[in-house]
């Protein structure tokens, strides 16, 4: 089991080293112990976040590549090592303990509803809420509080979508289509003259393949060699613009093992305890259990899944840091159940709403394998 660390080795203290660089305090987080504020005074910052691209499959699958040769080392996920939950670390500089978005699938109590929370729908029938998204996601953007013009580089189809907009502040917002044009909208903004740039950009298509073929196949290890190539000519191409450009991944992956995928239509006796679907990840999943039934809940997970899954009050989680440092979110205990099923490596627990679309992964993340909470620093100065 591989847990944050937030006291200076994860993506969190990563953003409080860029708050500073930038004249922003970072709250409770320590700058990262490998990359100080002080390597971040050149004239344009580039965080480059790679979905999905985990130390491991970086190393193993393209060693001798550029990304390879400037790694830094190894830093740590949030958890949940997801990217509902660290991509928002990414955008408001803080970890879930405070931002509170605690999976793809949150309980919102105040809406009494399930969020599917990068669309912005409801798991049960996939209607936006009636609340904006600003109203549920109430931590301030971390580039409201940069002393830089900000920019977000994404892909189109999500640039403007709910959750980035709630997220994106004073940050101007440029879309792409494909992957030259993400990059040469990287480099256009580096050369612009003016007062100094923090550019956050985001590459999601890494993750899509290892969901689809598995983190070790060829059609994933094919895609980090191209993504190695395209940064490679990036880095050229802006050679002597004073930036500085940092890559690194939400999380990584591990693969699945279709034995251990626990469907909790197989057990109904489990099934009667909840009053409410599962939240949070496949991977980790969040159990609200009905007050009546908890010692039966407790009682069949600890006798039928004892192979599969540790078991773990959801309030113990928070007080042994699982979520991060400091004051809590006014909603995280809402937010995670009472219970929490932290799956063992390759075991996911699945369930399914009448209705709702079925689907199958080869690659997983979510939880506290080494593979899933261990992503690259890699740092290049252009």
């Amino acid at each position: 089991m591989s847990l944050p660390d937030y006291h200076g080795g994860s993506i969190v203290n990563l953003m409080a080293s860029i708050a500073r660089a930038f004249g922003a305090e970072s709250g409770p987080y320590p700058p990262l112990r490998s990359l100080p504020p002080t390597r971040l005074t050149s004239r344009n910052v580039v965080l480059l976040v790679i979905d999905g691209l985990g130390h491991s499959a970086l190393m193993e699958r393209c060693g001798a590549g550029v990304l390879a040769r400037h790694t830094l080392g190894r830093i740590t996920s949030v958890f949940p090592t997801t990217t509902a939950s660290a991509i928002t670390t990414f955008m408001t500089g803080t970890a879930p303990q405070q931002h509170g978005v605690t999976g793809w699938f949150t309980y919102f109590r105040e809406l009494g509803e399930v969020l599917t929370v990068l669309p912005y729908h409801t798991r049960q029938g996939g209607a936006p809420p009636e609340a904006p998204a600003g109203a549920l996601f109430d931590v301030p953007p971390v580039f409201d509080r940069l002393d830089a013009l900000s920019h977000i580089v994404t892909p189109a189809h999500i640039a403007h979508a709910a959750f980035n907009t709630a997220h994106r502040g004073k940050a101007q917002v440029h879309g792409y289509e494909e992957l030259g044009h993400m990059l040469g909208t990287i480099a256009r903004i580096v050369r612009q003259p003016g007062p100094r740039n923090y550019i956050y950009a985001y590459w999601p298509e890494y993750d899509k393949l290892a969901h689809e073929h598995g983190v070790a196949s060829r059609e994933a290890a094919a895609h980090i060699a191209e993504l190695d190539a395209a940064i490679a000519g990036l880095l050229a191409r802006i050679r002597g613009t004073g930036t500085t450009v940092v890559v690194t991944a939400d999380h990584g992956f591990i693969d699945m093992k279709a034995e251990r995928a626990i469907e909790l239509d197989a057990h109904p006796e489990l099934a009667r305890t909840l009053s409410l679907p599962l939240c949070g990840e496949r991977r980790a999943a969040y159990c609200y259990v009905d007050a009546s039934r908890r010692s039966q809940f407790v009682e069949y997970v600890t006798t039928h899944l004892v192979e599969h899954a540790d078991l773990k009050t959801s309030a113990d989680l928070v007080q042994e840091g699982y979520f991060g440092l400091g004051p809590p979110h006014a909603r995280l205990h809402d937010r995670i159940g009472d219970y929490t099923l932290l799956m063992k490596e390759g075991a996911l627990m699945i369930d399914w709403l009448p209705g709702e679309q079925r689907y199958s992964h080869i690659g997983v993340h979510g939880g506290l394998c080494e593979q899933e909470m261990v992503v690259p620093l890699i740092v290049v100065e252009a």
